[in-house]
Order: structure tokens, then C-alpha cells, then sequence
């Protein structure tokens, strides 16, 4: 298990894994783990912006990328700082003078104006489009033009060593940010680099390094690290959710309401931005269209597709594949049980008749849009209470944007297929909340659904000795029996055969502290540390590296360890994979076999444990770790024993022996200290699970993996588990 002494936010790993051509250059000696920097925080947290509005013209922020690489690659990190910086002010900058232009053009030149009928309304829409075209073309020209001559002409002669395509991607991958870190760690800029590795890892929580011990993320002055690059409208609704697990509904609806503010706010921006776009796609197919009306109708639906998207992208936590499933409509659910709470059933009403838009067939809320009539009908008539008008125009464009899509992939024959952006994993609504097992908030009306437990499981209900599913696995001892809460042990998990299986893959895949910036061993200096991803074995089996049938045994016993725990504790809600790691660890040679060190500190999996306080501080996105199970594959060694242990870190509560096919799994909290003993002879592996409720917090090594299993299963026409 990964916690206080290891990988306690997910898949590890160096920001220099995402420098580019990083073997080419020159690593500090004495760098430190990213997050390891806010333990040496003094004084006020600073941040370089850079360049402000009204300092000076931007400059391309491709060539001050570039020149900051370079000076990075040289060793110049003062040098490589204000270029770096400045590339991250010139691409912020430029961003909104296109903001702005599209904005005030589209206010001084609206299409909308050239309305009417007969022939010379395509003359009038033409007045009006060349008029827009006209304002846009003249404001970009000025930008264009208030950049210094030197710097233009620096960027078109210059051969840049990364091409500007290259540099966007960094940009959208925060790669600068890695740079930064390092450059100000050089300068002994430790507020600076620990912000800059901050923003970083926020967008890349597969890079997390070894989280300080007590998981703080402020300096010592108290002032909060920030992520230079959050997006308000997600940061908004985090804040509101946690004051909506908190009960402090008041606080939820002002940030809920600031959230969808702020999401609006951004939806518009995006959808200008989409006129900026130079990367339509089935352009070459556009270009060899003969008719005027057809090119005029490609062009443009190519631009509708774009603002379409923006739903999807919006969604989209950085650094994460998919998007926050069902993430606009959650808005609305939050909001009309929240307004219950403070009494206001007027807007209670309308944000559930908002929530309807989205999923008109949800019986849950169709109960509570009843029962909010029925509060109301004495004192106001509750027809007359419509939908939030917010969410009412919205659906209305969207589903506008909707049908005139498909009438263009029907006609124009353009490429697009259209995802429900409203749809939960599967197709299915999660489960709700039901109000007996929330201690009936609502006394005295009928038991009836006042709120999703759509993230986070929300008001989480903690229960036990559900079905285990497989008739093979063998029930050992439940929380009782291993003096605890939300604890379980089992047998048979895995067959002998399963065992040595792993085994042999395990031999060929593992890296020496893998996920734990390449320390051999990260957790203790008297063992080796090694492990392999899911997606790492996935990649070695289809590159005939390893048999794919043992690559394929590795994500299926993970599956199968993910549905019976999700069984098991009786989960209402979907559980789903938050990192996936096989491990191995081996004593040194040269150490003595009555060692006294534990081969993993103890500690918590969602929290970092004080046992000095007795507190267990939360800080996402460790936070969102809701379960974890550990699957053994071997009994061949000495030591090496699970312990359970109280907040104090020293009494043990239970002990575990580890054998093949053992699973122990427990709820991820402070609830749970554990740890692993010494091993002392052989080699002790085992599979480590963590599992999340939450699925803004999904593995993305997982999502990788399960897309690779859909091809090759599509491409084979077989079940994967066939071969098995």
C-alpha cells in the first residue's frame, strides 16, 4: 500500500518523464520530488505572471518557449525562468486579444441584423458577414502588427527546435510547468518551484511525486499554493461539493451558483474560440466540394461541431481522458436538494424542472418535482414556476446544434459521431439517495430521492457481508473478526496456476521503483522496490514481450477484485479503479533478517496520518480513494506481514499472513492504518488495488487499458477472457 512513505496520490513517476528529449538534458544533482518542495516553504507565496495587459506587446510564445528550453538544456535557469514565463504571459495574452476581437466584432458587426425576405436578403447577410470579416481581420492586424519587428521576424527566421504544433501540445500538457520547477528549485525559488510543480501535477496526477508526509499544500506563512491554471468554473464546483458533504448547504448553493456562472461564462468563450480554429476537420474533403452552398454549409457546421464540443471539454478535468460524467445537469440535482435544506422551495422547483431538461425520464426527480407542487400549491400556483431559464436556453442551442449536425453528416457526408453528454457510465443513472439511509432528512413526508449520490458517494452509508460472486472465493474474517470497521479477508481469490503466472510476467515487466521516481527503494533502504503498471503489462503483451494471455489475466483478476469489493461493502454506486500497481519487494543482501524497519511505513490511503495529533489530513486528489484491496500471489518469503493498527501507529489490531490468492480490502480512510512488516528472505509480490467513488478521479492508465482490451476484442471478434 502506498501512503505517507510512498505513492499516495496514484501513478508516480518524475516530471522529466514529460520533458521532451530529456536524456539530451542536463538534470540538477540535487533536485527535489516536486511536492517534497512545500516542506521547505518560508515567507509569502509568489508567483510569476509575467508580463501583464498594458506592459508591453506579447511576444510569440513559441519562440520564448523554445529559447527557455534551450536555456534550460545550458544550464542558464535565470535565463530559462523569463523566458519560460513569458511564453506562459505571450500565449495567456493572445488568447484574449482573440477573445476580444471575436467579442467586439461580433457586438459592432452582428449576423443576426441581416434578417428579412426576398432577394436582397442574401445582399444584407453578405453586408453584415463582410463587415464582421472587415472588424476581425483589422483587430487581428493589429495585434499582429503592435508585436516588435525584431520579434516577428526573429520568429519566421529562426528553425525552432520544437515546431509550433509541438509547443501547443506541451502547452495543453503543462509541460512548462515541469521546467519551471526545476529551473526555480535551481535558484533555490522554493515557493516558486513548489507552485509550478503544483499547477503541474494538477493537470498530470499520474506524475505525482512522494507527497509530504502530512500532505500539506501551504507554505509556512499559510498561504495556499495555486494552480495557476484552474479553469473557475471545475474549481467552483469542487468547493461546492465538499461543503455539500460537509452539510453546509447555504455555502454549497453560493458555490454551486458561482460554479454555473463561471461554466456559462466559459461555454461562450470556448464556442468564440472555435472561430479561431484553423484544424477543422474534413477540410481536404471540404476543399474538393464543387458547390458554393455546399463548401459555404461544410465550413461552417465544421465550426457548429467545434462549439458543440465545448459540453465535452468544459467536462473535462485537465490531465483526465474522459469527462465528469453527467457534470452539467449534477449542477442543477446539487442545487434543488440543497435549496430544500434552506427552505426555498420555489428554486428547489425550478432547478429540478432544470435537472428534467436534461433527463426528462428520471422517476427520482419527477417524485421530487411532486412533492415540491404539493409544499407550494397552498401559496402559489406551481405551474407557473418554470425551469431555470439558464439551463432552458441552453438545452434549446443544444439541441438545435444537435439536429442541424446530423442533418450536415447526412448531406454533407462529414464525419461525426455525437456522444450523450447527459449519460452515465454505461447508459445507466446512478443510484440515488434514498432517505431512510440518510437519517430521513425530510421528517415526516413519504421516503422519496432528495439528492444523487452522483460523486463521492455522498452520504455514504457503510455496510457489509454482501454477495462475493465467484463460488471459489473463500470468506475468511469480516470487521469483527479483524478488530476494525469496513474490513474483510478472503481465499481463493486467485488459483495456484493464476499465482505463477503473474509471477513469471511479473519478472519481465517490473521496473525498480516504478511510480516512485526510480528509487530503488523508496519506502525503506533495506529492500528493493519494484513494480509494473496495468497499462505497462497490457503494452509488453501486445508487443509479444510477455504472453498476452498473462498481460490479460493482470487486468481481469483486477476486475474481478474490483466487483467483489464493490459486492462485498455493498456499494450503491459505481466503483471504479484509481491505480492498479503490482509490486514486489526483496530484501538487500546485505541486510540482516531480524530487521526492526517496516518494509511499508504505516499510514492511511486517502489521508496523511498524524498519529502525533491523532488527525488524518485530506487533500485531493489522494482524497478521492474510497476503497483498497491487496491481492497476494505468493507465500514464499519471510515476514512481509499486513498489520492493521490504530491511529497511534503503533498497536496492531490485526495481523495478516500473506499466500496466494489472499485478498485483504478496507475502506481507505483513518479508519485503516496499516502497513507491512519487514521481508526478510525471498520475495513477497502482490497486486495493489485502489478504488474510487468519485469518477472525476479515474485511473487514467485504467481508461488507457480498458480502450485497448474494446480494440483488440473488436479486432479478434473474441472475448479476451476466452483465452484465459
Amino acid at each position: 500500500m502506498q501512503g505517507r512513505g510512498g505513492c499516495g496520490w496514484g501513478r508516480c513517476g518524475s516530471p522529466w518523464a514529460l520533458l521532451p528529449d530529456a536524456g539530451l538534458l542536463m538534470r540538477p544533482t540535487f533536485l527535489l520530488p516536486p511536492v517534497l518542495l512545500l516542506l521547505l516553504l518560508g515567507g509569502s507565496a509568489g508567483t510569476v505572471r509575467g508580463q501583464e495587459r498594458g506592459q508591453g506587446p506579447p511576444k510569440p510564445f513559441e519562440l520564448l518557449y523554445n529559447l527557455g528550453v534551450e536555456a534550460f538544456s545550458a544550464g542558464d535557469f535565470q535565463a530559462a525562468v523569463r523566458y519560460l514565463e513569458q511564453a506562459l504571459t505571450s500565449r495567456r495574452r493572445l488568447r484574449e486579444e482573440r477573445l476580444r476581437c471575436r467579442l467586439e466584432c461580433g457586438v459592432r458587426a452582428p449576423l443576426g441584423t441581416a434578417r428579412g425576405g426576398g432577394p436582397a436578403w442574401e445582399l444584407r447577410f453578405l453586408r453584415a458577414l463582410l463587415e464582421r470579416a472587415r472588424c476581425m481581420g483589422r483587430c487581428e492586424r493589429e495585434d499582429e502588427e503592435s508585436r516588435p519587428v525584431q520579434h516577428r521576424a526573429a520568429a519566421s527566421a529562426r528553425v525552432l527546435s520544437r515546431s509550433p504544433a509541438d509547443v501547443r501540445l506541451d502547452f495543453g500538457k503543462r509541460i512548462p510547468y515541469s521546467y519551471l520547477q526545476q529551473a526555480y528549485s535551481q535558484m533555490n525559488q522554493m515557493e516558486k518551484a513548489a507552485e509550478a510543480a503544483y499547477t503541474f501535477l494538477m493537470a498530470n496526477p499520474e506524475h505525482m511525486a512522494v507527497p509530504s508526509p502530512d500532505g500539506n499544500t501551504e507554505t509556512e506563512s499559510g498561504a495556499k499554493l495555486v494552480d495557476r491554471e484552474a479553469q473557475p468554473h471545475l474549481e467552483h464546483y469542487r468547493e461546492a461539493i465538499e461543503y455539500y458533504e460537509a452539510d453546509d448547504f447555504q455555502a454549497a448553493i453560493k458555490s454551486f451558483e458561482q460554479a454555473l456562472k463561471e461554466y456559462f461564462k466559459a461555454d461562450k468563450e470556448c464556442r468564440v474560440l472555435c472561430e479561431w480554429s484553423q484544424s477543422y476537420r474534413d477540410y481536404d474533403h471540404l476543399a474538393k466540394t464543387d458547390g458554393f452552398y455546399e463548401v459555404i454549409a461544410g465550413l461552417y457546421s465544421q465550426r457548429l461541431i467545434c462549439e458543440h464540443d465545448c459540453v465535452r471539454d468544459l467536462s473535462t478535468w485537465p490531465g483526465q481522458l474522459s469527462p465528469i460524467e453527467n457534470f452539467l445537469p449534477l449542477h442543477y440535482d446539487y442545487l434543488q436538494f440543497s435549496y430544500y435544506q434552506v427552505g426555498d422551495y420555489v428554486k428547489a422547483l425550478e432547478c429540478s424542472r432544470a435537472y428534467l431538461l436534461f433527463h426528462p425520464d428520471d422517476e427520482d426527480v419527477q417524485d421530487n418535482v411532486k412533492f415540491y407542487e404539493s409544499v407550494l400549491e397552498e401559496s402559489v400556483d406551481p405551474q407557473t414556476i418554470k425551469a431555470r431559464e439558464d439551463a432552458t436556453m441552453f438545452m434549446k442551442r443544444h439541441k438545435l446544434e444537435s439536429e442541424l449536425i446530423r442533418s450536415a453528416v447526412v448531406n454533407l457526408d462529414i464525419s461525426y459521431t455525437e456522444q450523450n453528454p447527459w449519460t452515465h457510465a454505461g447508459g445507466e443513472q446512478e443510484d440515488t439517495q434514498v432517505l431512510s439511509e440518510t437519517g430521513n432528512r425530510m421528517a415526516g413526508t413519504p421516503e422519496q430521492s432528495m439528492g444523487k449520490q452522483s460523486v463521492a458517494s455522498l452520504h455514504r452509508v457503510t455496510r457489509e457481508g454482501g454477495p462475493l460472486l465467484y463460488s471459489h472465493v473463500k470468506f475468511v474474517y469480516n470487521s469483527e473478526q479483524l478488530n476494525g470497521t469496513q474490513r474483510m479477508l478472503l481465499d481463493n481469490v486467485l488459483s495456484e496456476e493464476e499465482c505463477r503466472e503473474l509471477q513469471s510476467m511479473a519478472s519481465r515487466i517490473m521496473l525498480a521503483g516504478s511510480g516512485y521516481q526510480g528509487e530503488v527503494s523508496p519506502l525503506t533502504p533495506n529492500e528493493k522496490f519494484e513494480g509494473a503498471t496495468i497499462l505497462r503489462a497490457l503494452k509488453f503483451g501486445y508487443e509479444g514481450r510477455v504472453p498476452l494471455k498473462s498481460a490479460r489475466l493482470f487486468y481481469d483478476i483486477s476486475e474481478k477484485a474490483r466487483k467483489i469489493v464493490e459486492s462485498y461493502f455493498m456499494l450503491n454506486s459505481t466503483l471504479y479503479f484509481s491505480f492498479t500497481h503490482l509490486v514486489c519487494r526483496t530484501p538487500l543482501s546485505d541486510q540482516p533478517q531480524n530487521r526492526d524497519d517496516l518494509s511499508h511505513p504505516i499510514h492511511a490511503d486517502n489521508c496523511f496520518l498524524d498519529s502525533d495529533t491523532n488527525e488524518c489530513w485530506k487533500e485531493f486528489p489522494l482524497a478521492a480513494r474510497d476503497y483498497s484491496a491487496i491481492l497476494y500471489m505468493n507465500e514464499d518469503f519471510e515476514g512481509g506481514e499486513f498489520i492493521f493498527t490504530g491511529m497511534d501507529s503503533q498497536t496492531v489490531t490485526a495481523s495478516i499472513k500473506p499466500k496466494c490468492g489472499r485478498m485483504v480490502s478496507f475502506s481507505s480512510g483513518r479508519e485503516n492504518p496499516h502497513g507491512v512488516k519487514a521481508v526478510t528472505k525471498g520475495q513477497r509480490c502482490a497486486v495493489a488495488l485502489w478504488f474510487t467513488l468519485d469518477p472525476l478521479y479515474r485511473e487514467l492508465e485504467r481508461l488507457q487499458a480498458d480502450e485497448m482490451i474494446r480494440q483488440w476484442t473488436h479486432e479478434q471478434s473474441i472475448n479476451p477472457k476466452d483465452e484465459l
